[in-house]
């Protein structure tokens, strides 16, 4: 199995929009329907207000290293990563579980 986890946080020169962030994040979630091939997906906020903390995590689990290689081209990831990217930053570690 192989974990893709990715953290998120908005950009620094965006001004936070509450109902644009929302539909971003669901936008996330409701991926995971359309990545039949996803074991688990999960994404939630971060709860606690410090510096080193990003705001969203999202942690999908494969069944191996080839399974995250085709999410990745797969178009309804890149219609997300097209949204997201006017919003957000982000950084991914992808592991053997």
């Amino acid at each position: 199995m192989m974990r893709h986890v990715v953290l998120f946080r908005r950009l620094p020169a965006v001004t936070e929009n509450a109902a644009l962030e929302a539909g971003l994040v669901e936008h996330m979630r409701t991926l995971e329907q359309q990545i039949d091939f996803a074991r688990a997906w999960t994404v939630a906020a971060n709860e606690l207000d410090r510096p080193i903390c990003w705001d969203y995590i999202l942690d999908a689990t494969f069944d191996d290293a080839e399974a995250v290689a085709r999410c990745l081209p797969h178009p309804a990831h890149q219609a997300l990563v097209a949204d997201l990217k006017q919003y957000f930053e982000w950084v991914a570690v992808d592991y053997t579980c």
